[in-house]
């Protein structure tokens, strides 16, 4: 009589891996490369600023608070740290060394004007002043309708010299420009052909534009061109005043 042996089942455990396409290995390498790339691009910006702007934010790095007697405080439990404050400091202590180039700027500009015995007789006719926006320099004119021609937006040759020599000089910063038009308060007889102190403002406003570029300003540096006519009179009890005739270039902060 045969006799049946039963055989045992085989059990195979199969070790799972937790690598391969279902791991998170990748990611921390992953994260890694995009803080390199995001540092990487932080100091390829900071070294196409200006030396005023890199010495402001390493000033920053050495002191990221803001001033040294505020690091006291925070050590010594008397202050709060606040991101926001923080970075509006950072924000002022960049615009203070803009301001810094600005300053330079205009004093060689005014130097050179007064160098260049063509342009003696617009010395007084330049304005330069510090706004909240940036550097603003502005061409008034005078009774002997300096720049322009009245009614014409085609510059007079040692107008266009003038502006010529700004656009050289302000292309050594990298800061955006707006270029303004104003009139004074004459309106056209247009016979109903629709031109008025709007497009002459704006058509001396690019006249100021080409002049600037043809001095040496990249063109790519022109952010804005406005054509305000007489709404933005300098003297308002005297609308007619030549005074209200004006070019406006501003030199902008780069935060804004």
């Amino acid at each position: 009589m045969e006799s049946t042996t039963e055989s045992s089942p085989v059990v195979k455990k199969i070790k799972k891996s937790g690598g391969g396409h279902h791991g998170g290995a990748w990611k921390v390498a992953y994260a890694d490369f995009v803080t390199a790339m995001m540092a990487l691009f932080i100091v390829l910006w900071v070294l196409s600023q200006s030396e005023a702007v890199q010495r402001a934010v390493a000033e920053y790095f050495k002191d990221p608070i803001g001033f040294s007697n505020k690091t006291k405080s925070l050590i010594d439990g008397k202050g709060q740290f606040s991101p926001i404050s923080t970075h509006s400091q950072v924000e002022e202590k960049i615009k203070e060394a803009e301001r810094e180039e600005f300053n330079k700027t205009a004093k060689k500009l005014l130097a050179d004007l007064k160098a260049d015995t063509d342009l003696l007789g617009f010395s007084h006719q330049i304005e330069i002043q510090m706004t909240q926006e940036g550097m603003k320099i502005e061409l008034v004119d005078n009774a002997n309708d300096l720049f322009f021609e009245i009614g014409t937006s085609e510059l007079k040759a040692k107008a266009k010299k003038l502006i010529e020599k700004i656009g050289s000089e302000i292309a050594k910063l990298s800061n955006k420009i707006i270029v303004e038009g104003h009139t004074d308060a004459r309106q056209f007889n247009n016979k109903g052909t629709g031109f008025t102190n709007f497009e002459l403002s704006a058509e001396r406003a690019l006249a100021a534009k080409r002049a600037l570029v043809e001095g040496g300003l990249p063109e790519k540096q022109i952010d804005e061109i406005h054509g305000y006519a007489d709404t933005r009179l300098r003297d308002k009890k005297n609308p007619f005043s030549f005074i209200n005739r004006r070019i406006s270039i501003t030199v902008k902060f780069k935060s804004k």
